[in-house]
């Protein structure tokens, strides 16, 4: 589909949504609204997502337990390997996005990762059951692994990276693909898909709830082959689910013109190449011939319009409608950098809060404890109650007092989510203050094995505004990073949403290592010492409310400056 250069390029139709007229059925013919695409499409979709969740954090959540168990794995190793393969598995979905954008499509994307991630699994789950074919392979090693067959070691890292292999082609390419199936420029389907994004987010913590009460409970109390087994027949079913409904799908239609990677590129190219060359910009809004609202943002890429000599020879120019999808994918980069504080707060979540309440007494009865990793599951609980709250509540009442489509902007609802992270770390710190001064008023200070006499109900305030914090801001990432790049780097949108947890992961652990360092050299007293009575996390959880401050103030600059792309102007305003 070309777009020409002439004056009708005001209404950029490029960072328009698509939309039905330029997708197809499996068979290649014009998409019938009436029975392709839409909810019928987006059920088998979202079902797929549900399964994945599972199958994922089926083996997330309890991964360090199997390092320090069965691979014999020392703590601090184990923990190394878990951030490292988290952290991993966060950032390639940017490669499986780049792989889909750029070559295969996201549905052909998607079912080769899902093959990927059934080998992984496959393989996973055999490397688990080696040890009971032959106990002879066990060795003498050093202190970082006890007794564990070398081959068992090899193909489980294989696998396990296999995994994320898999998940990285998978995970942004669903999403996008489910959002495909409805169309932004009709006012109905533009609703439907901004509740999509809410449902979808619905079904992904309810995998990951069924996970944590079914797939844990079967690893620690009866077999690891079998629960690393069930993760890989969901993903088989998932797979099978996902091509019954290949009849029913809208396929986005890729333009048979440069990659959106070379031709973004080459704007920021000729921008820095004529960097000297001046008043194009002006010349060119003096002929009428760019979007006013977008070209007052990074005017320096409008020089990328002319060529370095000043002429206008085809070829050597860029077109306005590169120029203004270079100007999208430069708009979010300050939204990204403003949202990786929030994803250090929400990185805590699984690991200090849980030290917290592993501390606590967590006895439901006298022979009932809950598991200190199980409190993680009032996160997915608050995610699941709230969601259809938010959808079917909220929305509408929001709808009728803001007249937006979605009840409030997508960047208001990241905001709101973020203001909640940073009241979740004012929860943890005051919590922490009084579990600590518990500990002294009983003398426990020198006794780290020791309960607290204090119960862990007290940290489920913490756990329920940090899920509904996720509800918010975490959903309007995904449809804002979906939304806001171009209709061929949808995936790649959802990829840099990903990324930033990836980074994140890997931010919290540096600024951990720091302060530890920091703080416990020289014979210091560290904020994270192993027994945690001596420990200062609540020094950590206000350092957090620090930071988050000043991200909201970042955020809210730069979100108020923010210029949407033109169709969701429409539907925002």
């Amino acid at each position: 589909m070309a777009i020409s250069d002439d004056s009708s390029g005001i209404e950029t139709p490029l960072l328009e949504e698509d939309g039905v007229g330029s997708c197809l059925d499996y068979k290649g013919r014009p998409v019938d609204r009436t029975n392709r695409g839409g909810w019928k499409s987006a059920t088998f979709i979202i079902g797929v997502e549900i399964a994945e969740r599972f199958a994922y954090c089926g083996i997330d959540s309890n991964l360090v337990t199997y390092l320090t168990g069965p691979l014999g794995q020392s703590t601090a190793t184990a923990a190394v390997n878990v951030n490292t393969w988290s952290g991993t598995a966060a950032l390639l979905p940017l490669l499986g996005a780049f792989i889909a954008d750029s070559f295969l499509g996201r549905y052909r994307t998607i079912i080769v990762a899902s093959l990927i991630y059934i080998l992984g699994l496959g393989l996973l789950t055999m490397s688990a059951a080696l040890p009971s074919l032959n106990t002879s392979w066990c060795q003498n090693v050093d202190t970082s692994m006890l007794c564990s067959p070398q081959l068992q070691v090899i193909i489980f890292f294989f696998s396990l990276y296999l995994v994320a292999l898999g998940q990285g082609g998978h995970k942004p390419c669903v999403q996008a693909f489910g959002a495909d199936q409805f169309d932004a420029r009709d006012p109905e389907e533009f609703k439907a898909k901004s509740s999509f994004f809410n449902w979808w987010y619905f079904g992904l913590c309810s995998g990951t709830l069924i996970s944590f009460l079914v797939l844990n409970y079967i690893q620690d109390n009866l077999s690891w082959v079998l629960g690393f087994g069930i993760p890989c027949i969901i993903m088989v079913v998932a797979l099978v689910v996902f091509l019954c409904g290949t009849t029913t799908y809208r396929y986005s239609v890729k333009r048979n013109e440069k990659s959106p990677f070379v031709r973004i590129g080459q704007v920021f190219v000729l921008a820095v190449r004529n960097w000297r060359t001046s008043s194009i910009a002006a010349e060119k809004e003096a002929h009428g011939t760019l979007p006013s609202a977008g070209s007052k943002q990074y005017k320096f890429l409008n020089k990328a319009l002319l060529a370095p000599d000043g002429s206008k020879e085809h070829g050597k120019v860029c077109s306005i409608r590169e120029v203004e999808e270079a100007k999208a994918v430069l708009r979010l980069v300050p939204i990204w950098a403003t949202s990786l504080v929030y994803a250090v707060v929400l990185a805590q979540s699984s690991t200090f809060f849980t030290k917290q309440g592993a501390t606590l007494d967590r006895s439901i009865t006298t022979t009932v404890k809950i598991p200190a990793a199980s409190l993680q599951s009032f996160i997915s609980l608050t995610i699941v109650l709230s969601i259809p709250i938010y959808d079917r509540i909220f929305v509408p009442l929001a709808r009728v007092w803001s007249g937006k489509p979605a009840g409030i902007t997508m960047l208001q609802r990241i905001g709101s989510g973020m203001l909640l992270s940073a009241i979740s770390m004012v929860l943890a710190a005051l919590t922490e203050m009084k579990r600590l001064k518990t500990a002294q008023e009983y003398g426990l200070v020198d006794k780290p094995e020791a309960t607290v006499p204090m119960s862990v109900w007290w940290l489920v305030p913490q756990y329920v505004v940090t899920g509904l914090s996720e509800m918010l801001t975490m959903v309007g990432l995904q449809e804002f990073f979906y939304d806001q790049v171009p209709n061929e780097l949808k995936s790649i949108g959802l990829a840099l949403y990903l990324s930033i947890f990836g980074v994140g992961s890997f931010l919290s652990g540096f600024l951990i290592s720091a302060i530890d360092k920091a703080t416990g050299g020289n014979g210091g007293e560290s904020w994270f010492p192993n027994n945690l009575n001596k420990a200062h996390l609540h020094y950590f959880y206000w350092l957090l409310v620090a930071l988050s401050a000043i991200e909201l103030a970042l955020y809210f600059y730069f979100a108020k400056s923010y210029i949407y792309n033109r169709a969701s102007r429409q539907m925002q305003s």
